[in-house]
């Protein structure tokens, strides 16, 4: 696709990956609508594109279904029409094992990472099946493929993802909407400040530190590509990728992995 001139939704776009993506995607001619449930966010990430009319900020919470369900009729009228969709927006959980996490945390992630991109898919999708010519993209995680102790539920909600967008491709096949599906591995953003989440028990910042990460921008690069190309699926980060080979080839060995290295965030 190209992006010149077309219309995109982006949820998370206050902040992070979302931003970037809404950048890159206004530096390419694109109009954006950006949703988040920071006012603030939004203003900031307006400030920084500088693409007037092209950018409309749009305070939304993505789990309550009306709000969503009204958000399709708001974009038209800010920009004409929808051509594409780009569901960033995520939360991690707190870094505890299942056992101790409560069922609120539970319900929290579940409603945001799965249910949000669920309402947004559902809310949009007769909209982008009316265009000639669409995308969907929806962000997964390398944790979807590859297990992370301490993220099981953010890690199954974003399983869920992977396997909706999947799912959709097929569906949509021979349509005239693009589906892809995006595995981010670790991200420098503020992922686990917008969460409420402490990343690193005392003693752990020495490692964590010391694991590398891929940034936001190279993120935005990535799916922005991905868009254009219509490609169905993309890792972010040499982690994301050689995970992804790994767990293909011996998932078990992949667990152990990730299971050894992350030891130190559990304590």
């Amino acid at each position: 696709m190209d992006i010149d001139k077309k219309v995109f939704v982006v949820t998370g776009a206050g902040n992070g990956i979302a931003r970037e993506v809404t950048l890159r995607l206004l530096a390419g001619g694109a109009s954006v609508a950006g949703v988040d449930l920071s006012e603030k966010g939004l203003e900031e990430t307006a400030a920084m594109a500088a693409a007037g009319p092209r950018f409309s900020a749009h305070v939304v919470n993505i789990t309550d279904r009306e709000a969503v369900e009204a958000l399709p009729a708001a974009v038209q009228s800010a920009h004409g029409a929808v051509d594409g969709v780009v569901n960033v927006a995520g939360v991690i959980q707190k870094f505890v094992k299942v056992v101790d996490l409560p069922f609120s945390e539970i319900e929290k992630v579940m409603n945001v990472n799965f249910w949000g991109v669920m309402n947004m898919c559902k809310a949009f999708l007769p909209v982008l099946l009316s265009r000639p010519q669409a995308s969907l993209v929806n962000i997964a995680s390398m944790g979807s493929y590859a297990a992370v102790p301490g993220q099981a539920v953010y890690g199954a909600s974003k399983a869920a993802v992977k396997l909706l967008t999947e799912a959709l491709y097929a569906e949509l096949l021979d349509s005239n909407v693009a589906v892809t599906v995006v595995f981010p591995g670790a991200i420098a953003t503020g992922i686990a400040a917008n969460s409420g989440v402490t990343l690193a028990p005392e003693g752990a910042s020495a490692q964590n530190s010391a694991y590398k990460t891929s940034t936001p921008q190279k993120a935005a690069q990535v799916i922005v590509d991905a868009i254009r190309t219509g490609k169905f699926r993309a890792t972010i980060g040499s982690d994301a990728a050689g995970m992804d080979k790994l767990a293909r080839l011996n998932p078990k060995l992949a667990t152990t992995v990730i299971a050894k290295q992350m030891a130190g965030l559990l304590g």
